[in-house]
């Protein structure tokens, strides 16, 4: 997500992490049982160190291409650098390959190949502490070699362009998730950024025949599959037509906050019962963007988000005025400025956020998506960069999570699902099955 655009309600409303000591465990989808007294040798801070930490969210590419900014310096008003990502002992880092729409209009693809080259140069810059990751065992690897596995997903299937050969490429230069929208419809799948503007044109059941195709040739790449962003129709229709389980990079639970964005309970079953029958199911990666957390938060961004929209339209206005486009900074700047005058939420209503969402789908279908770098700043209290995540281990343990719980949310839960898309990957490529737009051997 990114705060401009992904359901942030500024302008417009509606516009991951687990110590893996046995990645085939898995527990029923019930509430988490409260664990046995905390001993020295189980305490948060050792199950954090020893734990493979995952985040399927940061959207710091924007600043590598637009700022010039390297991982290595202060973090500058950002949320991501590596000195935050060793000091919260963070193993895998997904980073977001987001294409603006409207800015990008007509050159989808050039934008996609900058922010996938740029993401590439930072672990060329970095060798002795990054890795490039394009798998379950690159990223044990890391972890075994004490480096961060940098791995690439990219934010909106309008990246494509409608072509199978592009999704093919972004996925030999190393792209393992695609959400299927951003916050715009794409003609093949539907947002719920604005799937009530009826100006914008929607498929008939949440995906069109070629959007079909796309999901099954991310199944036969082994792309994972994500639902963040899309309309609730179209991510029906996709649990119907997938192959392998699917993942919430950076959504939450919409009955603690109620956004478009976020998933109701029933969603939140369906995701943990996709892939089949022999799919163990997928995974939902908590938001930590505080309009998707706190119901509070939302409804206090709502109160000022007239005065807001009218202030960064004046500024469109005036640079309009001029023949130029309004720099995306300084329209984040005034967001913010608006944004920062509600209170952060408490680190408690992230918490409640992965319980809820434990306790519905079930404890093996929950992780951390954070959405660093791309929701301005408005993160709940005590979290402004992966350093903190630390905070997140102990407030679970102290909820009563255990040390194999904890685990399985900080990141297990995740290379489970991913060695999953993996092996339907490879079942898929055996079956050589044809495309849905090509002629079938039985009636559509």
């Amino acid at each position: 997500m990114h705060l401009t655009a992904t359901s942030a309600l500024l302008l417009p409303l509606a516009l991951g992490l687990t110590l893996v000591a046995s990645p085939s465990h898995a527990s029923a989808q019930t509430a988490p049982k409260a664990s046995s007294k905390m001993t020295k040798a189980l305490t948060p801070e050792y199950v954090q160190r020893s734990a493979i930490v995952i985040d399927t969210h940061a959207d710091t590419p924007q600043r590598f291409v637009d700022e010039g900014y390297d991982l290595s310096d202060p973090l500058n008003g950002g949320n991501f650098n590596l000195d935050s990502a060793h000091k919260g002992n963070l193993g895998a880092e997904f980073f977001s390959i987001w294409v603006e729409p409207e800015a990008n209009k007509g050159h989808y693809a050039r934008r996609t190949l900058i922010l996938i080259d740029s993401v590439r140069q930072q672990v060329a810059r970095h060798p002795d502490a990054m890795l490039f990751a394009t798998s379950p065992a690159d990223i044990e690897r890391a972890h075994r070699e004490h480096k961060l596995a940098a791995l690439m997903g990219i934010e909106g299937g309008h990246s494509i362009e409608d072509s199978l050969a592009l999704l093919r490429q972004y996925y030999a230069l190393g792209v393992r998730y695609m959400t299927l929208t951003w916050a715009n419809s794409n003609g093949w799948a539907d947002s719920s950024g604005d799937i009530d503007d009826p100006n914008v044109l929607h498929t008939k059941e949440g995906l069109n025949e070629f959007g079909k195709d796309v999901v099954y040739e991310m199944n036969r790449l082994g792309m994972m599959v994500d639902i963040s962003h899309v309309s609730d129709r179209t991510f029906y229709r996709t649990l119907v037509i997938t192959r392998a389980p699917v993942i919430a990079s950076h959504s939450g639970a919409r009955a603690l906050c109620d956004s478009p964005r976020n998933m109701t309970d029933d969603m939140l079953r369906a995701i943990a019962n996709s892939g089949g029958p022999d799919s163990k199911g997928g995974v939902v990666q908590v938001n930590f963007y505080s309009a998707f957390v706190s119901q509070s938060y939302r409804n206090a961004l709502k109160a000022i988000e007239p005065e807001a929209n009218k202030v960064v339209q004046a500024l469109k206005d005036k640079y309009k005025a001029e023949g130029k486009e309004a720099p995306q900074a300084e329209i984040e700047k005034l967001q913010r400025q608006y944004a920062d005058r509600i209170p952060r939420p408490p680190l408690s209503d992230l918490i409640d956020q992965i319980d809820h969402i434990a306790k519905v789908a079930g404890i093996d279908h929950v992780g951390l998506g954070s959405d660093f770098d791309g929701v301005n700043g408005q993160l709940p209290q005590g979290i402004d960069s992966p350093a903190d995540l630390p905070k997140i281990t102990a407030a679970l343990m102290a909820r009563g999570y255990s040390a194999d719980d904890c685990r399985k949310i900080l990141g297990g839960n995740l290379l489970r699902v991913f060695r999953e898309v993996e092996q339907a990957s490879r079942e898929l490529q055996a079956e050589n099955r044809p495309r849905i737009t090509a002629k079938q051997p039985f009636g559509k």
